[in-house]
């Protein structure tokens, strides 16, 4: 990956400490190593390597977009992930060295996506899938990394296919299967060709989503949308047997394994865990999981395995008493906002859709988690006492929780006509402020069991998008996309100053020391205002592509930090308007950034649902 930073000089790299995010939509995508020590799984652009038993992660860099699909081969030596891209272009193959953790070599044939790939079980080959656009299969010489040769994945009249399995015992043969079609390939090295045998259903058709192979390659078992699966036999290519016949996983077969020991783990599309067995495919033990589970994998002979799921939870299950247990989360929407709470570093907040959760730092874990059915939250903030998280939702409503329990201890109702979209607290615990998609900027009086609506200030014509309060609690500012910002007296309730600018305003910061503010937003300009007069002291490139969405300062001032759409977290020095520090990391739009209390780290937060810890470049 060429460096994005280039352009500027001495220019440091940001230490990336720890990443909470996993893309649970990507089918497989979560994976064991043979080792039995670490997890592998994608998260947007980036692969992660996770110790199972430390918290150690390790970062494999090198996709220019999302990462569709990966695999591992059996020895454990290589890794190979596939990306999307854009329509009409070239995607990606990278194969990785697992233990160096580095790139071996970019593979490029397929147009617009990876669908699928897998290792020939002597780590000799790997195959891959195109997308959709491509419908092409490929066989690559892993000693060579070329291309041995190709072929279209399916015939002239079914589906694509989208599930690829090796044999596990033979470098020679192969499965490709789904929406109408299932192959077994046979690979004929000396004329560098590939033969497809068609797999005969007879009056069964099916979609396939799924496809397991057999340790002595006997059978090989597919998993479809209509919820059964099929057993084949890949020597005679005939259908040996399907079930269940009544009771169907609903939401379809997503995810299957074999057991060295007999038997199937299957996932469904519901969330449903199920061991099975051919010809009945019932249900012998069976747990419910959160969200449509998208992998599952075995961790060594498969008495304990992992299973992720389309709302990116983690789980741990043993197989004897078939129980789970959650050991990774995280936000599967984009994150709105992050916060600390008042003088700690110890704990922070983030909000994503529907739910607000609560983390510990250090363990990236979560210690509690919010949900609100059916509603998106656009803002958080801690009140300073640390007794309550007061939030912003888009039904028009402000909620106040408890920090430990998650009690629902008071709501505004009717708060803002078109949602509420910024929230920010007075220091004295006494005040709510908060800012709607109408443009209207609310005051709120807050008492041990009440809260009185103080004032609605309309000056702006658009939706807030942030908001900052003074340490004195007598002015404060709010951003708005309608291209002003305006400064507030709190005392008297009425507008001071109006900031004018051609940008849709995102963030803005106040200097510690109170007399100039820093606004970003979709110009990608970072300006300096003055707060007495509302005049422009000078304005920096912040960006070179797409809108800033997020800064924080520190509290000395000497330094702040931004955040946006080019996906690189930047740290300035504001006195000389220069950056310091940039973090390549994120594979979505940043949204928003903080800096900790005690300027230990940073996180940034972004539309992948991912959540960033960096470290604090500078010692305090």
């Amino acid at each position: 990956m060429e460096n994005p930073i280039s352009t500027e000089t001495d220019v440091a790299e940001l230490e990336l400490e720890a990443v909470i995010g996993f893309n649970g939509h990507v089918p497989s995508g979560l994976r064991c190593h043979p080792d039995q020590e670490h997890l592998i799984y994608p998260l947007g652009c980036t692969v992660l390597i996770q110790a199972i038993n430390t918290n150690e992660q390790n970062f494999l860099h090198g996709h220019t977009n999302n990462v569709s699909c990966l695999s591992i081969s059996k020895k454990g030596d290589y890794l190979a992930s596939g990306q999307v891209t854009f329509m009409g272009f070239k995607a990606d193959i990278i194969l990785w060295d697992y233990y160096k953790r580095k790139l071996i070599a970019r593979l490029t044939l397929h147009k617009g996506k990876i669908e699928a790939l897998a290792f020939s079980p002597n780590d000799l080959y790997l195959v891959s899938l195109g997308g959709p656009d491509d419908g092409s299969v490929v066989v690559w010489s892993i000693a060579k990394r070329d291309a041995i040769c190709g072929s279209p994945a399916a015939g002239l009249n079914v589906g694509n296919a989208t599930t690829v399995v090796f044999s596990r015992c033979q470098d020679e043969m192969f499965v490709t299967a789904g929406n109408g079609t299932i192959r077994v390939w046979e690979l004929d090295l000396r004329n560098r060709k590939i033969w497809p045998t068609e797999c005969q259903t007879g009056q069964t058709k099916r979609i396939v989503m799924s496809t397991a192979m057999a340790d002595d390659d006997s059978f090989f078992y597919l998993g479809t949308t209509t919820g059964d699966i099929l057993k084949m036999n890949p020597r005679t290519k005939l259908l040996t047997d399907n079930g269940p016949v009544k009771d169907k996983y609903s939401l379809g077969v997503s995810a299957i394994k074999c057991l060295k020991m007999g038997g199937l783990l299957v996932g469904s599309g519901v969330g449903l865990l199920v061991f099975c067995k051919s010809p009945s495919y019932k249900p012998i033990k069976k747990i419910q999981l959160q969200g449509g589970i998208t992998s599952i994998t075995l961790r060594g002979e498969g008495h304990q395995f992992f299973v992720g799921t389309e709302e990116s939870h983690i789980y741990r299950v043993n197989f004897t008493d078939f129980k789970e247990t959650l050991i990774a989360t995280c936000h599967f929407e984009a994150v709105q906002d992050i916060v600390f709470p008042f003088g700690t570093a110890e704990l922070f907040a983030t909000c994503a859709k529907k739910d607000i959760r609560v983390w510990h730092t250090m363990s990236s874990r979560e210690l509690l988690r919010i949900t609100v059915p059916n509603m998106t939250c656009h803002g958080i903030d801690f009140m300073r006492d640390g007794k309550s998280i007061i939030s912003a939702w888009n039904d028009g409503k402000i909620r106040a929780f408890a920090p430990e329990t998650g009690r629902l201890m008071y709501v505004i109702n009717s708060a803002h006509r078109i949602g509420v979209t910024a929230i920010a607290t007075t220091s004295d615990c006494k005040r709510v402020i908060s800012g709607g998609g109408e443009g209207e900027v609310r005051v709120w009086q807050i008492g041990c069991q009440t809260q009185k609506l103080e004032e609605a200030l309309k000056e702006h014509k658009s939706s807030v998008s942030c908001i900052r309060v003074k340490k004195n609690n007598e002015e404060f500012v709010t951003a708005s996309t309608d291209g002003t910002c305006i400064i507030w007296d709190l005392v008297r309730l009425r507008r001071n100053q109006m900031i004018l600018a051609n940008t849709l305003f995102q963030c803005v910061c106040y200097h510690p020391e109170e007399f100039q503010i820093i606004t970003s937003g979709t110009d990608r300009k970072i300006a300096y205002w003055e707060v007495f007069d509302g005049t422009v002291i000078r304005e920096l490139e912040g960006s070179l592509s797409g809108s800033i969405n997020g800064m924080d300062i520190t509290e000395e001032g000497v330094h702040f930090v931004t955040g946006g759409h080019d996906h690189l977290v930047k740290v300035w020095d504001y006195n000389e308007g220069e950056v310091t520090h940039v973090g390549v990391g994120h594979s979505g739009n940043i949204m928003r950034i903080r800096i900790s209390p005690g300027n230990q780290y940073i996180i940034s937060v972004s539309a992948d649902g991912a959540i960033l810890r960096w470290k604090y470049p500078f010692t305090s």
